[in-house]
């Protein structure tokens, strides 16, 4: 059996009679989906009752499942209940992956399909707390919700905040039409989608036992949890539950994600990819994997062991739009229609998304660009020739200490903050719209990676460690002002979810809508508001690709 599935009983019996839970202890009673009154470390869920830890100023209960042991390549189902008190004072397994960059561990289970709660421990006097459900990044390859700890959240900001695993590469995202059907109520290719909805569903069934409102709840997600967050924006399956949205460094909205040598990754990468794209990639997949014959292809695939599969659980598995499914059209297009869950949206990137990536690309023995001419390939190959002189003119080498720079500002520029206007563009005058740009420079590396041979600057996931306490990041090298930035953020965020807006006391006012974007940095006038779309040649770019 799976450790993340050994819940020892701690000496307290239950039995259901007649649709109450009777709890051996003292006399108390409690209907399924309610917290049990003086034993806060305990709560009876739709499922069965949790038992989590209660620290000075939060509570936590970590390895919930919200969903039964998935068959491979199925939606997922309903979880088994229980009697018996179940231990919550650790996290669930990983979902199946490889080791990642920023130091997530493998992980073989493909029993994964737990969340973690944290709420305040002060009580709520009868009001119901706003609920944030937090959709990990880290390329729908690798992550898991425990590596995200949000007790700061869920203090300052006063609110329930969940964490979610969701199954990763290949296991949540292979297409293959052999796939469909069956164990899969959808189309293949979206599975990983499926069970964050299925997670969502769990929160709204079991919020209240938590102290949390399950009419207001908010999704959020960085990197492939951004891309997640903007595709259940788009998905039918998923409205109704969550009445809010923040999407974080998410292009969702472009697909011409560069490989290493600059050139347009045909699957996407992780973003969304068509469905006739995802399928020929699927067969090519299967084949390697030994199961070339679309008529035995599932059975041949599922009977694989993890670690063969894992071996082609890579890079290049998103989420599929098209053919029907869980995503009939693209986020992008769903959003530029109208087709989308009509809730307010946060939505933003940091200044300097790709340096994380180049920095990715060499500290794994890609060369840097030695100089100009190398550069000027890598620009040609990523655009095409034709096009080529116009982006080196834009983007000259001279303008900025490094090709690394360089290529870094111009595909951040191309990708990330093309989204982010879009998206801006899109929601206008549909939904309350708040745009961000996280622009610290001075934002502290992901420790215990070496720093590339250039300055980081406000990278790709710099802001986590304004939001979580996490392995990767090191919290005691944010200095004070970065400490005040982070607590500003916190209180964005979270009056966000309370309210459908940031704007409170003791926080510079945040427009919504229109081509302003709050600007988050530290230090004074760091929180300010810019002209995001000229700052980051969105005109441009836009002429560029019609």
């Amino acid at each position: 059996m799976n450790a993340g599935r050994k819940r020892r009983a701690r000496g307290i019996s239950l039995a259901a009679i007649g649709g109450v839970v009777v709890i051996g202890v003292a006399g108390v009673t409690a209907a399924p989906g309610s917290a049990v009154a003086g034993m806060s470390a305990l709560v009876v869920t739709d499922s069965g009752p949790v038992r989590g830890t209660v620290g000075a100023d939060h509570r936590e209960f970590l390895g919930v499942p919200y969903a039964a042991p998935p068959v491979r390549w199925g939606s997922p189902q309903p979880v088994k209940p229980w009697t018996a008190p179940r231990d919550a004072t650790e996290p669930g397994s990983a979902c199946a992956q490889n080791a990642g960059f920023f130091g997530e561990k493998a992980s073989d289970s493909e029993d994964c399909l737990f969340l973690n709660v944290t709420t305040p421990r002060r009580p709520a006097n009868g009001k119901r707390l706003p609920v944030m459900v937090w959709i990990h990044g880290s390329g729908f390859r690798n992550g898991a919700g425990a590596m995200y700890r949000p007790k700061e959240m869920a203090v300052r900001g006063d609110v329930v905040v969940v964490t979610v695993n969701y199954r990763l590469g290949l296991f949540g995202f292979l297409d293959h039409p052999s796939l469909d059907g069956g164990p899969a109520r959808n189309r293949s290719g979206n599975f990983g989608l499926e069970d964050q909805q299925a997670a969502l569903r769990w929160v709204g069934r079991n919020a209240a036992a938590f102290g949390g409102d399950a009419g207001n709840v908010t999704v959020f997600g960085e990197s492939a949890g951004g891309v997640s967050t903007c595709s259940q924006l788009a998905a039918p399956g998923a409205r109704g539950l969550f009445q809010r949205a923040i999407v974080q460094s998410g292009p969702c909205t472009v697909a011409n994600w560069p490989d290493f040598d600059g050139t347009p990754d045909p699957t996407g990468s992780w973003l969304p990819r068509p469905r006739d794209i995802a399928e020929r990639q699927g067969q090519t997949v299967a084949a390697k994997l030994g199961c070339p014959d679309p008529a035995t292809a599932a059975a041949c695939l599922r009977a694989l062991p993890t670690s063969k599969l894992l071996k082609e659980s890579e890079y290049g598995f998103a989420p599929v739009y098209g053919g029907g499914g869980v995503l009939p059209y693209s986020p992008k297009e769903a959003l530029a229609r109208g087709r989308f869950s009509r809730v307010p949206v946060m939505y933003g990137m940091t200044r300097d998304e790709y340096r994380t990536f180049e920095a990715a690309q060499q500290l794994m023995g890609v060369p840097p660009m030695k100089d100009e001419a190398e550069y000027a390939t890598r620009v040609r190959t990523y655009v095409g020739a034709e096009k080529a002189s116009k982006v080196l003119s834009r983007y000259p080498v001279r303008n900025y200490a490094s090709p690394s720079e360089a290529w870094s500002a111009l595909v951040t520029d191309a990708t990330f903050a093309r989204s982010v206007t879009d998206v801006s563009r899109s929601l206008q005058g549909r939904v309350p719209a708040y745009a961000y740009e996280f622009a610290d420079s001075g934002a502290p590396w992901v420790a215990g990676v070496a720093t590339p041979g250039f300055p980081t600057g406000a990278f790709h996931a710099a802001e986590l460690q304004y939001q979580f306490a996490t392995d990767y990041f090191d919290a005691s090298l944010l200095s004070v002002s970065q400490r005040r930035l982070a607590g500003q953020m916190t209180d964005y965020w979270t009056r966000f979810a309370r309210t459908g807006d940031p704007n409170g006391p003791g926080s510079p006012t945040w427009r919504a809508g229109g081509n302003v974007t709050q600007v988050l940095a530290p230090g004074k006038a760091g929180i300010r508001q810019v002209d995001f779309a000229n700052e980051h040649n969105y005109a441009f770019w836009s002429a560029l690709y019609q």
